[in-house]
């Protein structure tokens, strides 16, 4: 399963991108707006950063204008221009499945976000979205399962041979990430907070104490042999 950042902070980027684990990035107008930096600069510098580790990654870079699927086309290619390495992002609209199907078809890879059900994530298949964004966490938030409709989508796209990805989205824990990586996500997208949770164990940390506490007894021991000498 690949595992990716989803914001649009370079030095985030940069700390984990170097542990060579991260297969991507996925950022919104939402996590550019943060940064308060240009739109088009910011995924040129993520692109950049994720180069030096990476030679197989995307960077999903959505599209602003979601009123007309001749706009979102006319985006989306511009988008796809700035890198091979760009993913199209485009909303789960009839007007964003019109845009994915024409873009698709120029071989221009989609990302469809904003994905709530297993109906949502068949149609944007059969637009031929490269990989659909359910949002595990705003569902929920409504209540609902989150992880039922990752299981459901992958029902679907394994019943039907669909080659469309599952990324899974809205992360809000690390026990979300065990959870998707158990059903066959194909890829998660996570806050640098999360990502960094996925390494740390208590146990682990447990462990390192006591055999470094060991190491030093050792060594304590062994100087007081040669002393005695």
């Amino acid at each position: 399963m690949k595992l990716y950042l989803d914001t649009g902070n370079i030095d985030e980027i940069r700390e984990l991108a170097s542990t060579g684990m991260v297969d991507g990035v996925t950022t919104n107008p939402t996590l550019i707006a943060k940064e308060g930096k240009d739109f088009l600069k910011v995924i040129k510098e993520i692109i950049k950063e994720l180069n030096k580790y990476k030679t197989d990654f995307t960077v999903s870079a959505e599209v602003t204008c979601t009123d007309s699927a001749e706009k979102m086309i006319k985006e989306g290619r511009s988008l796809a221009r700035l890198d091979k390495h760009v993913l199209v992002k485009v909303p789960l609209t009839i007007e964003g499945l019109k845009a994915v199907r024409q873009l698709s078809l120029e071989k221009i890879k989609c990302n469809v976000t904003l994905c709530f059900s297993a109906s949502q994530a068949l149609l944007a298949a059969k637009a031929g979205a490269w990989c659909v964004s359910p949002f595990v966490g705003r569902i929920g938030d409504e209540g609902w399962n989150g992880m039922e409709l990752i299981k459901e989508i992958r029902h679907v796209y394994d019943n039907y041979g669909f080659e469309t990805k599952i990324l899974s989205a809205s992360i809000r824990s690390a026990q979300d990430i065990h959870d998707i990586i158990l059903i066959g996500s194909d890829i998660a997208t996570m806050p640098a907070s999360i990502f960094k949770k996925l390494y740390y164990n208590p146990l682990t940390e447990m462990g390192l104490e006591k055999f470094t506490q060991d190491w030093k007894e050792y060594k304590k021991n062994l100087e007081k042999g040669k002393n005695k000498k």
